[in-house]
């Protein structure tokens, strides 16, 4: 499995790259089509493709896990664990593909969306396989290094920041799909259409932090129920 690992990691960093791209093209493609001004803004299209916490989580995901494959080829001489900083970034990215499969696959997956507007094997693959792949990374992938349980604190810094980005945000952007006063990438998120407006919204994001955590935490202890952590060098 040390022989191969990395090789996976790169298929799957380069699957999930070009699934970003199938998607990116088409959203690009249904801009240059659309009749509206908001429609056609190609830099608010792009900005708001970029600010899905699925597209980000998978471009940071094949980031990782190119970075991490590159690593074991060139260390593939030695059994060293692999180094912190490369751990506590493996641990961010399987929580946030994690949590992606799962909010997809309880919340998202029955929202129908206008056709054409999605590529149906991108969001298979941004949705559940890269998700899949990233969990049998953390149960499977050799030379993980445990990590302290202050990694988890680590982890839920980027999905807060985002929350934070997109809220604000939000209300600063017209729609390019249909022409409303603002935009959210989730309709758990918009207080416009959620039951109890932002009260109802904070029970969502509630939530969704409670699995980040959770999830985290999950991933943090079978590291340390998996890794290794080298000799203090005297």
């Amino acid at each position: 499995m040390t022989i191969w690992w990395p090789y996976l990691r790169i298929a799957a960093a380069v699957l999930a790259l070009a699934a970003v791209v199938a998607q990116l093209t088409r959203s690009v493609q249904n801009a240059l089509d659309a009749t509206t001004e908001w429609g056609s803004h190609l830099p608010t299209v792009a900005a708001n493709f970029l600010s899905f916490f699925t597209i980000e989580s998978n471009i940071l995901a094949a980031i990782v896990l190119l970075i991490a494959a590159i690593w074991a080829l060139r260390h593939h001489a030695t059994t060293d664990a692999e180094p912190q900083w490369l751990a506590v970034l493996l641990v961010c990215v399987s929580t946030y593909m994690i949590v992606t499969g799962i909010v997809y696959n309880t919340l998202l997956r029955s929202v129908e969306l206008p056709q054409g507007v999605t590529v149906p094997w991108s969001n298979e693959v941004l949705h559940v396989i890269i998700p899949l792949f990233l969990l049998l990374d953390v149960l499977l992938a050799p030379r993980r290094r445990a990590l302290g349980w202050s990694t988890i604190a680590i982890a839920a810094i980027f999905p807060l920041v985002w929350a934070v980005y997109t809220l604000i945000r939000a209300n600063l952007i017209i729609a390019p799909a249909t022409g409303q006063p603002y935009w959210y990438p989730y309709p758990f998120l918009n207080p416009n259409t959620v039951p109890g407006g932002y009260l109802g919204v904070s029970g969502y994001i509630v939530g969704i932090a409670i699995a980040i955590i959770a999830v985290a935490a999950g991933v943090v202890w079978v590291g340390r129920r998996r890794g290794t952590t080298p000799p203090t060098v005297s």
